[in-house]
């Protein structure tokens, strides 16, 4: 069955950062099943050549780079790569980042403060001004910033991260308003408990009980799955959202109101 006009990404070139595992990974096969062509890097070279052989198994042309995006000049050199070897670049998704550990504000290393931020928030303004010159030069440009409902709320134990995350949301409002007059759509998905590789593997190791306070906390009670996750950033891509920059949209389940009643 052919996808809907707005939701074909047949001969548009994406990047995905961070897309070994995870939200990353399940992106950029979801952008090579829509039609797009896909670049993918990370720090791993396996985990992204794996990536790299799924993505090519849908039909659609697949790089590997192995990149650490928070190094600027490594990030000029994958955006260039990217355009070179694959024609051009439409479709930037800066997935990249991660918590290191929890850790009190009153504890806090500065140097693992400067750590969280420069991978979530800093990386994402390296590799958007790399591929600001091959985007310009698209009809269908835009960034997809991936942040966190913890950049909207705030959770104790990761500052350096949830901060990160926040000034992301504030990044995507800028850069929107800077670059929407080279037709470039710049914005950001908050995800919420979705259920990553890493994920489940620290909720074993801690004995921490996801699908319980999933069911306490959020509005489906249910946390999410990658798929989930990467469907909402792949619309963002798409021309079903050609209207939309500037925004951030929460996937998170929905919240848990407090409220006079109790209810199933």
């Amino acid at each position: 069955m052919s996808l809907p006009m707005e939701f074909d990404l047949k001969g548009r070139v994406a990047i995905v950062t961070g897309a070994g595992t995870g939200i990353g990974r399940a992106t950029a096969i979801l952008l090579a099943r829509r039609g797009a062509d896909v670049a993918i890097c990370g720090r791993r070279q396996d985990k992204i050549d794996e990536a790299a052989e799924r993505i090519r198994e849908t039909g659609q042309r697949a790089l590997a780079v192995q990149a650490d995006v928070r190094k600027p000049e490594q990030c000029k050199t994958l955006m260039d790569r990217v355009a070179a070897e694959l024609g051009h670049l439409d479709i930037l998704i800066n997935n990249a980042g991660g918590a290191h550990g929890h850790v009190p504000l009153a504890t806090m290393d500065p140097a693992k403060w400067d750590r969280d931020v420069k991978l979530n928030l800093s990386a994402a303004m390296y590799c958007s001004q790399a591929a600001l010159p091959h985007l310009k030069a698209s009809k269908h440009a835009c960034i997809v910033n991936i942040s966190s409902l913890a950049g909207m709320h705030g959770t104790a134990g990761v500052a350096a991260y949830a901060a990160a995350k926040a000034g992301l949301q504030m990044f995507t409002r800028v850069a929107s308003s800077e670059w929407g007059g080279y037709g470039i759509r710049v914005n950001c998905i908050a995800c919420g408990m979705i259920a990553t590789e890493a994920a489940r593997e620290g909720w074993a190791k801690s004995g921490f009980d996801a699908a319980g306070a999933a069911k306490q906390s959020f509005g489906l009670r249910r946390y999410g799955e990658m798929e989930e996750a990467a469907q909402a950033i792949v619309f963002m891509a798409s021309d079903a959202a050609s209207y939309i920059t500037g925004e951030t949209l929460a996937v998170g389940g929905g919240p848990k109101l407090g409220g006079m009643i109790e209810v199933e």
